[in-house]
């Protein structure tokens, strides 16, 4: 077992389950976590995620260590590009497992609904976003404030996954993503206490988008419409 299997295995039997059905859930979903098509939505992304997590909700007053770090394992445990029911199919997924493994009804819905809200169009903070929700969504977004060398491997990983989508498609969908984080009031929620994530998150999506318009304007193909690449 590697040092993320390592990491990920005390923590799912700190705070999801120890027992034997709970081992096989764990080695499934770090299992889904391997296919073929994933080069950023691997294992090293759920550790970071964990991680991010429990160093979080030590200066935060959380609701449930426990439903935050279970909605970090499952919330990319179905993941095909482009699709845009991965974060409800993983969701199913959490409650499927959860169930099984004895936990009661309403930390399943506490779960599930975390997942769901990690869509990319769910992850705008809200004043109704509770701090739980708010915990997860800054850990899974924890990598755009990474430093210059993780933030490049992350969007090398990211355009692995979308390389289906040609160069011009994949600037223009890109630089839509950028625009829709760049346009919020804030990447993380305030009281999380994260200026320096927040500082950090914005200088590198300003970098980035940089880049892709001045990429797009050299081939003359950047315009306005959807896509879904990343993050």
């Amino acid at each position: 077992m590697n040092g993320d299997d390592l990491e990920l295995g005390v923590a799912w039997q700190q705070h999801v389950s120890s027992s034997a059905a709970g081992l096989l859930w764990f080695d499934s979903v770090l299992g889904r976590h391997r296919e073929p098509h994933r080069h950023y939505h691997v294992v090293r992304h759920v550790r970071w995620v964990v991680r991010h997590v429990l160093e979080l909700v030590g200066q935060c007053d959380v609701h449930d260590v426990g439903a935050i770090v279970a909605a970090a394992f499952f919330h990319d445990a179905i993941y095909l590009p482009g699709k845009s029911d991965n974060e409800s199919a993983s969701a199913a997924l959490a409650v499927e497992a959860l169930e099984q493994l004895g936990w009661a009804s309403d930390r399943i819905d506490r779960v599930a609904a975390m997942i769901k809200a990690t869509a990319i169009e769910a992850t705008a903070i809200h004043s109704s976003t509770d701090v739980d929700t708010s915990v997860l969504l800054a850990a899974d977004l924890g990598i755009l404030a990474a430093d210059p060398s993780g933030y490049a491997g992350y969007l090398r990983g990211v355009r692995r996954e979308y390389s289906a989508v040609g160069d011009d498609d994949w600037r223009t969908g890109r630089a839509g993503v950028l625009r829709s984080f760049v346009a919020r009031d804030h990447i993380y929620e305030p009281a999380i206490g994260l200026t320096s994530w927040e500082r950090r998150a914005r200088a590198n999506i300003a970098a980035e988008l940089a880049g892709l318009v001045d990429e797009g304007l050299r081939s003359g193909e950047l315009h306005e419409h959807d896509a879904e690449p990343g993050p």
